[in-house]
């Protein structure tokens, strides 16, 4: 089977590196190249992708790490994704559908997707649409979710950590495991993929209070409950929304790990940190921190509030939607703790 990996940037880049290995380590299963779409740049007076398929090192987004030598990066995305049976999306939310669009018609009709994108798609009507239901609408394939506490700097220096698969079919789940296991990136597989990826989109909110928390100068006691009382509304809108969702869940990587992890490290922590010490709005310190790198937290915020508005609930997820009203200046960030103070004891 061909792999391509649609996307390039921190997470993107360290995941090839996995992907490229075990490419390569089961000539069986896999064929040797995995092409990774690369949206083109220059860095000084170099083509990004002329650096990473000479340099095998993506120098802007994963610096300081070796990239395999049968990954070779593609500017072209129909191009990478050309006769591909497995393509692993991992770009920001915000660019899945023009993704597709461009794919739309040119892969292969037993392709199978797998999603590591963080957020979602907001419907006119007031509902919001999981990434993996975008990608399977638009292009006409299945797609599985892979979530897990896994900051990307971490994941390339190899040090042990776990992710989650979620996949509604245990043998493509299966298939799909052999793409990213490895003795220190270990996977499990569900066939909860809702709630995985549900997970993956929703600890980016808490975890942009608990930067908020830090900014604030308070300890690892209110980010605890910060991190309690989030996860208390990862369930509850799972309950609500989506009510084949398993509890069991959320005790993998994809649930409470991949919250802890977030709200210690990661940037939406980061900047939740520096938006409640300078005033600078979320867009300027986007850009002054990020190195180009999209900040999901925020963004999904807002995705989830318009659906919690639309519906008359947001008094019912106090933590969400105070995150959303400070990101916007609605709510000023000292008043951050009063809101959860008045958090409801139980779900």
């Amino acid at each position: 089977m061909r792999i391509c990996i649609v996307g390039s940037g921190n997470w993107g880049s360290a995941i090839a590196k996995i992907v490229g290995v075990n490419a390569t380590k089961k000539p069986d299963k896999f064929v040797s190249e995995v092409r990774m779409y690369v949206y083109e740049e220059m860095i000084g007076d170099q083509k990004l992708t002329d650096i990473i398929n000479t340099k095998h090192e993506n120098v802007k987004y994963l610096p300081g790490y070796k990239l395999p030598t049968n990954v070779v990066a593609v500017p072209d995305v129909k191009e990478a994704a050309a006769d591909s049976d497995i393509l692993i999306f991992v770009v920001p939310h915000q660019f899945v559908r023009g993704i597709c669009s461009s794919l739309k018609g040119t892969i292969k009709n037993n392709a199978i997707g797998v999603s590591l994108i963080k957020g979602f798609e907001v419907k006119k009507e007031g509902g919001i649409r999981l990434i993996s239901e975008v990608i399977e609408s638009e292009l006409n394939i299945s797609c599985a979710v892979l979530m897990g506490a896994n900051i990307a700097n971490e994941v390339a220096e190899a040090n042990y950590c776990e992710s989650t698969i979620g996949c509604k079919n245990k043998e493509t789940g299966l298939l799909l495991k052999e793409c990213f296991h490895t003795d220190y990136f270990r996977i499990v597989v569900v066939e909860d993929n809702q709630t995985v990826e549900i997970c993956g989109a929703l600890k980016n909110i808490v975890a942009v209070g608990a930067g908020i928390s830090d900014g604030q100068g308070y300890g690892d006691n209110t980010k605890a409950a910060i991190i309690r009382l989030g996860l208390m509304e990862m369930i509850k809108f799972c309950k609500v929304f989506y009510s084949n969702s398993m509890m069991a869940t959320f005790l993998e990587s994809c649930g409470v790990a991949d919250l802890i992890t977030t709200c210690y490290g990661g940037r939406n922590r980061k900047v939740g940190e520096a938006f409640a010490k300078t005033g600078k709005s979320i867009e300027q310190l986007e850009k002054e921190m990020l190195n180009g790198q999209k900040l999901q937290g925020p963004a999904t915020a807002a995705e989830v509030n318009h659906m919690l508005k639309v519906k008359n609930m947001e008094e019912e997820f106090p933590l969400f939607t105070s995150v959303h009203r400070m990101c916007q200046g609605e709510y000023p960030v000292d008043t951050f703790i009063d809101c959860l103070k008045n958090h409801p004891e139980h779900i």
